[in-house]
């Protein structure tokens, strides 16, 4: 096959960040993506409905005149959330759902939840309203191993959560291991996951190819060949519980070429032609429509988009860098080729 359409795909895990750095990366989104759920971990944290339409306006002001392109909010779920927000962002028809951040799990989670029992009473109310709860799966506990923290948050955490509110519907985000493969699989009704590109396509070594790789850490980090090949097989198979989210999350190189630096792969620059290539190497290229544009639509209660896109097989090299703002920053495959390239978009 040296050509592909698809009806035109959502990217339903996104970073952003705003002004400048948002302004810089926004056009890479939509030109792939009709729609992506937009992530709402800024400083400040988008922790209520008046700010989740502000930034949807920054973010629509921000736009290219085509093609056209939908901004999906969610708030940032704290241990002080009022349930009586639930209810304004269900009213206002552009916010999708409710983002759980175990305090201190990743990037901008320290305003996140420390204790569970702190929040259940907006879950009940989200249970309620059908509003989607979308989960970064990770213990924070500094004894427990960097590499098992998702299998220990499904133990701890997602699967307790999961039997407490029964008709919750749940987005497991970014899901890594085999544990978290299987634990959508044997979940009850309601339960899916999103898988990143950067999980598919490369497993831990690549932390550390030719000395340490900062442009390659996010979190959850990349784990072992294993859990690559459970995520591999569990999108080949075509269930419609997984689905596309990029988790691009930009960052400044200062950011990430520092001694601590952040976590999070910028993907957006090339995020529908790497799943490609991860469908083909799994022999499965003809369930990329669904992945992408069908399953996660579905789940959320979306229409499907009418508009289509072409990937042909033409590799192309990476630029090392994109500009953002005053700064610039590394894409995934920087210097280095990706093998489909986008032809079209309608």
């Amino acid at each position: 096959m040296t050509s592909i359409t698809l009806r035109r795909p959502d990217d339903l895990h996104l970073h952003l960040r705003d002004g400048e750095s948002m302004r810089a990366v926004l056009p890479f989104t939509a030109a792939r993506f009709a729609r992506a759920v937009i992530m709402p971990n800024l400083r400040p944290p988008v922790t209520t409905t008046a700010h989740a339409l502000a930034y949807r306006q920054r973010i629509l002001d921000a736009l290219p005149p085509q093609p056209t392109f939908e901004p999906l909010m969610t708030l940032y779920l704290t241990d002080g959330t009022d349930a009586a927000e639930v209810d304004r962002a269900k009213a206002s028809g552009c916010i999708v759902g409710v983002k759980l951040y175990p305090a201190g799990a990743t990037t901008h989670s320290d305003a996140g939840v420390t204790e569970m029992a702190r929040v259940d009473g907006v879950l009940a109310r989200m249970e309620e309203r059908d509003l989607v709860l979308q989960v970064h799966g990770e213990v924070t506990d500094a004894e427990v191993d960097v590499f098992d923290r998702e299998a220990r948050f499904i133990d701890e955490v997602l699967a307790p959560l999961a039997a407490r509110f029964p008709r919750l519907r749940i987005v497991f985000e970014h899901i890594t291991t085999r544990a978290a493969v299987e634990f959508v699989l044997d979940a009850r009704p309601g339960i899916a996951a999103t898988v990143t590109p950067q999980h598919l396509l490369m497993n831990r070594n690549a932390l550390f190819t030719g000395g340490i790789r900062p442009h390659h850490y996010c979190l959850p980090v990349l784990k072992s060949q294993s859990d690559r090949e459970a995520l591999l097989r569990a999108i080949a198979s075509g269930d419609p519980r997984f689905f596309l989210g990029t988790d691009s999350a930009p960052h400044a190189r200062s950011a990430k070429e520092t001694p601590c630096g952040c976590a999070g792969i910028f993907s957006a620059h090339g995020a529908i032609e790497l799943y490609a290539e991860a469908f083909e190497s799994a022999g499965a290229l003809a369930r990329l429509e669904a992945f992408a544009s069908e399953h996660g639509a579905d789940f959320y209660r979306l229409p499907r988009n009418s508009g289509r896109i072409t990937l042909i097989r033409t590799p192309w090299e990476v630029p090392r860098s994109y500009p953002f703002g005053s700064e610039d920053l590394v894409p995934l495959r920087a210097g280095e080729q990706i093998g489909w390239r986008l032809a079209e978009t309608q």
